[in-house]
C-alpha cells in the first residue's frame, strides 16, 4: 500500500501546483523555462504513474475488503463510465463541449473515478479511485479561481464535439471490450 499511496502523492501532488501553489508554479516556469519543467513535470508524473501501478497491482494480491458492491451496479458504472472518453477528447478538441465545461477532462476524472468506487470495494481502490474524485472536485473548485492557461489543442472546428464524442465512444467499446483486460487485467464485459 505504501507504493500506492507514494504514487499518488506524486501524481496527484504535481498536478496540484496550480491548485495550492500557483505563485511558485509561475516562478519555476520562469527560472527553468517552459520546457525544462514540462520535462520534470511529465518524469514526476510518469513516476507517480509507475507507482501507482505497481503498488496497486501488488495491494490487489492481498485485498482488504472495505464494502462488497451489488452486482446491478456494474450498469451503472457502464453508464457513468460513458462519457468519459469524449470528455477526455474534448479536452483537446475545442467546440461547445469544451465550453461548457471549462475544463472536461476533469468531469472525466470525475465520471471514471466514481464510477469505479461503485463497483470496487477494496481499501486501494477507495484510497486511489476516492483520492482521483477528491482531487478531481478540489482541482474543478479552484479551477473557476485561478487565470486560466493555454492548453494544447487542435484548432477550434464545428466538427470537434461530433469528433471527441464518435471517437469517445469508439474507444470506450475498444476499452471496454479490449483493452480494460490487455492493460488492467480485469474483464469488465463477459
Amino acid at each position: 500500500m505504501t507504493w500506492l499511496l507514494l504514487g499518488i502523492l506524486l501524481f496527484v501532488g504535481v498536478h496540484s501546483t496550480s491548485i495550492f501553489a500557483q505563485g511558485w508554479r509561475k516562478r519555476m516556469v520562469r527560472r527553468m523555462g517552459d520546457g525544462p519543467w514540462k520535462a520534470l513535470y511529465g518524469l514526476v508524473s510518469l513516476a507517480g504513474l509507475v507507482l501507482i501501478v505497481y503498488g496497486y497491482g501488488a495491494a490487489r494480491l492481498d485485498p482488504v475488503f472495505l464494502y462488497v458492491p451489488p452486482a446491478w451496479m456494474r450498469h451503472v458504472a457502464f453508464l457513468l463510465l460513458l462519457p468519459v472518453f469524449p470528455l477526455l477528447l474534448a479536452a483537446y478538441l475545442p467546440g461547445r463541449i469544451r465550453t461548457r465545461l471549462g475544463h472536461p477532462m476533469l468531469a472525466a476524472v470525475k465520471f471514471w473515478a466514481l464510477a469505479h468506487l461503485l463497483v470496487n470495494g477494496t481499501l486501494a481502490d477507495v484510497i486511489l479511485f476516492g483520492g482521483f474524485l477528491t482531487w478531481a472536485v478540489v482541482d474543478r473548485i479552484s479551477f473557476k479561481r485561478r487565470s486560466p492557461r493555454a492548453v494544447p489543442a487542435l484548432p477550434a472546428s464545428g466538427w470537434n464535439d461530433a469528433i471527441a464524442v464518435v471517437g469517445g465512444l469508439g474507444l470506450y467499446v475498444a476499452f471496454a471490450l479490449w483493452l480494460h483486460p490487455l492493460l488492467i487485467g480485469v474483464a469488465v464485459v463477459g
